[in-house]
């Protein structure tokens, strides 16, 4: 994703969640929470940051990827 120089943080990455969850598929719902529940990194909370980003805008190529990397950063 794009390289930000800003950090952002568990707020910031709640909130974009939150705007973007209709559009994410159900698998990343489900595992949503234990992304908050646990203590992710700043370098993972930017990557997710930025993979929420303006998703519902993504081609659906362009989700499928990024619902890969989510998902990578769910486990």
């Amino acid at each position: 994703m794009s390289n930000c120089k800003l950090d952002h943080s568990r707020e910031d990455v709640k909130n974009k969640y939150e705007s973007q969850r209709l559009f994410l598929p159900e698998e990343i719902n489900t595992r949503f929470a234990g992304f908050f529940s646990g203590e992710p990194t700043q370098a993972e909370l930017n990557e997710m940051f930025h993979l929420l980003k303006k998703y519902d805008l993504s081609s659906e190529e362009e989700q499928q990827e990024r619902n890969k990397q989510i998902l990578l950063l769910l486990k």
